[in-house]
């Protein structure tokens, strides 16, 4: 396993497993007891993601010592403010049957994201999470967030993929020594994607598939990236990206596809955002 080393010396995994939508009963205790034993060691949740409580029986099944797994969890928008939010952590953490948290982040820029960080800080300076964020905050709110606080957040998760490579705003994240992580970092299956003729003719060359050489990618540039898969083959495969090193011309042929565009309406400054976030409830 490779590692990005946060600002606060925080070591995390650059390859994580994501369980967005894994809601069928015993769906994502299956898959997360598979990801650990393949050698996952991030696993990535959130309270609106309704499985901490499969997630942690997951980490309890696996026998794996707890100091050896990075835990993230997320604040849902809806239980942002200072009180609220001190609530929501205990309710996460005793779903997750742990007791401290390796990374908790702000899901959604809206409501009184401000009390929710203050809520933040203090645990973190408890020691009850090792490092804090946020999740789809946009370079303007991060910014202002990050200079207006005493402790500046230390990770953000946006959509990053070959089509939306979010080159601006990571010079926008290194001004504040915030570390970028990629959610849908597969582009959540994208024909356009997958089947891209660059995409395949790199993983040809390697003897790899598209999702491996993508994941490479993700290494490469020093994203840390939490993938999705349900099955064990693809779990497996998800992970067996440590032996080959993309060239730099194919990490700039890459690096071409880039087209600044989501892969669906997750737009976080646009008004029915609200409202998409609303199915979550």
């Amino acid at each position: 396993m490779e590692y990005i080393t946060l600002r606060n010396g925080v070591q995390v995994p650059k390859l994580g497993f994501g369980v967005f939508l894994m809601n069928e009963p015993g769906e994502a205790e299956a898959a997360v007891l598979d990801a650990i034993k393949v050698g996952y060691r991030l696993i990535d949740t959130a309270s609106r993601y309704y499985n901490e409580e499969e997630v942690g029986a997951a980490l309890k099944k696996s026998g794996v010592p707890r100091e050896e797994l990075f835990i993230t969890t997320k604040l849902w928008y809806k239980d942002a403010g200072y009180e609220n939010t001190k609530k929501a952590f205990k309710l996460s953490l005793e779903k997750l049957g742990l007791d401290y948290l390796d990374l908790y982040l702000i899901h959604q820029p809206f409501n009184d994201y401000y009390g929710a960080w203050r809520a933040m800080e203090e645990l973190y300076t408890e020691g009850l999470i090792r490092a804090i964020g946020v999740s789809n905050f946009y370079p303007d709110r991060l910014r202002d967030l990050a200079q207006h606080n005493e402790i500046a957040p230390m990770v953000v998760q946006r959509e990053t993929h070959p089509l939306n490579q979010q080159w601006e705003a990571e010079e926008w994240l290194a001004k504040d020594g915030v570390q970028l992580e990629a959610w849908s970092p597969l582009g959540r299956g994208k024909e356009e994607i997958l089947q891209s003729s660059i995409l395949k003719t790199i993983a040809s060359t390697h003897n790899k598939t598209v999702a491996q050489v993508i994941l490479r990618w993700f290494m490469q540039r020093k994203i840390i990236a939490i993938p999705k898969a349900s099955h064990l083959t693809r779990i497996q495969e998800n992970f067996d990206i440590f032996d080959f090193t993309l060239s730099t011309e194919e990490m700039a042929l890459i690096k071409g596809m880039d087209q600044k565009t989501s892969i669906g309406d997750v737009l976080h400054d646009n008004p029915k955002m609200l409202d998409i976030l609303g199915q979550f409830e």
